[in-house]
């Protein structure tokens, strides 16, 4: 156990782990059939306490401000839940809410907070574009002015929580600078021309949804801008660092929980008379992984403690993002060598394990983005 937390953060642990095994895991299967959790999964998070807490008490939340119970509740989503959905509780928490916190004005957070907060309103945020990725310049979905508002138009892809959502912060174009022109608005379900297109079909992460979204002529009041017009490229800057981050515990601890079945597994399965963890491959593979799982682990608990002191920079963000979900792919696919022919039967979780992971390197900047990052502040 890292030395990272204290009391309150491993009682807070308890009672996400719980939260898991009684609201989560019950429903995986249907809800991965389904292609999307259920709305009650936000509502039954906000009453245990593991949605919203970072949400100020007077707005009806937990009026957290340490981001180790943020760390806490990715790494115990990522080492039991990572297929049942409940990664969209993680997404609110850590990704959108902190635009609802940072960007609003006193009308705005008493209109939406207490919502959030109860898990009645879900949310999103929807950056990414049909032609346009991580190069937020090159944004298309326009938002021109009409009256006291805007005209909103385009389209979005790749939207987690998209289905479910009922406030989405959307990145839009208030004019031709590439960087400047860029403004945020929520966009509220039920306004007119606002449709959602397909509940997309991914490789894995089953029940977490992933859509399209369309704006056509959308009436969005000025009311619903976050922050000034043309300061969304850095609305949405000032929030990477921490997505990133929390990209990376989940990388790290999905990694570990992976590492504990398959050690579980080896020490279980025979073959030649004995158990396929004496062998010395195996051993080797087994000891390499737990090596490099505690250096991982040191480095991520060191970039918390920055985060934590307003000390973590983007590119320190973007390194830990690319190490920690590359490591998780690398050490997946290792853990399904050792279980053989089983471990490509999907009865068996490292199979789904190995599903789900290979979206990490993409989602939230690819590892090529990162390493970009990085190699730029190396004035290369």
């Amino acid at each position: 156990m890292s030395d990272l937390y204290e009391p309150e953060h491993l009682a807070f642990r308890d009672t996400v782990v719980s939260f898991l095994a009684k609201e989560v895991t019950p429903h995986a299967q249907e809800w991965e059939h389904a292609g999307k959790v259920d709305r009650s999964l936000f509502t039954a998070a906000a009453t245990a306490g593991v949605l919203g807490f970072t949400i100020p008490e007077e707005y009806g939340g937990g009026g957290s401000d340490d981001f180790r119970f943020n760390a806490i509740m990715n790494e115990e989503l990522a080492r039991s839940a990572t297929s049942s959905g409940a990664g969209g509780i993680g997404l609110s928490n850590d990704i959108v809410i902190p635009y609802f916190l940072g960007l609003t004005n006193e009308e705005q957070k008493r209109r939406w907070l207490p919502g959030i907060a109860a898990g009645e309103l879900i949310v999103a945020v929807a950056m990414t574009e049909p032609g346009t990725g991580s190069d937020l310049a090159g944004i298309r979905t326009r938002a021109t002015a009409d009256g006291d508002g805007y005209l909103v138009n385009g389209a979005k892809t790749f939207i987690s929580n998209g289905q479910n959502a009922d406030l989405v912060v959307t990145a839009v174009r208030t004019s031709d600078d590439p960087h400047r022109g860029l403004s945020l608005v929520v966009i509220e379900d039920g306004m007119p021309g606002f449709e959602r297109g397909r509940n997309l079909e991914k490789i894995g992460l089953h029940a977490q949804d992933t859509s399209e979204l369309s704006f056509t002529d959308v009436q969005v009041p000025a009311a619903n801008r976050l922050g000034e017009e043309g300061a969304g490229f850095l609305g949405l800057m000032r929030n990477l660092p921490q997505e990133r981050l929390s990209i990376a515990i989940t990388g790290l601890a999905g990694a570990e929980g992976v590492f504990e079945r398959t050690l579980s597994y080896v020490k279980e399965r025979t073959a030649f008379g004995r158990p396929i963890g004496t062998f010395q491959n195996t051993r080797f593979v087994m000891a390499e992984i737990a090596t490099q799982l505690q250096v991982t682990r040191a480095y991520i608990d060191d970039c918390i403690r920055r985060h934590c002191a307003g000390k973590l920079t983007a590119e320190e963000a973007a390194a830990a993002k690319w190490w920690c979900t590359e490591q998780h792919v690398q050490i997946v696919n290792r853990c399904l060598q050792l279980h053989g022919g089983y471990g490509y039967m999907r009865e068996y979780r490292i199979a789904r394990d190995y599903e789900d992971v290979r979206i990490s390197t993409i989602y939230g900047g690819t590892t090529e983005i990162m390493k970009e990052i990085v190699g730029r502040s190396l004035g290369l």
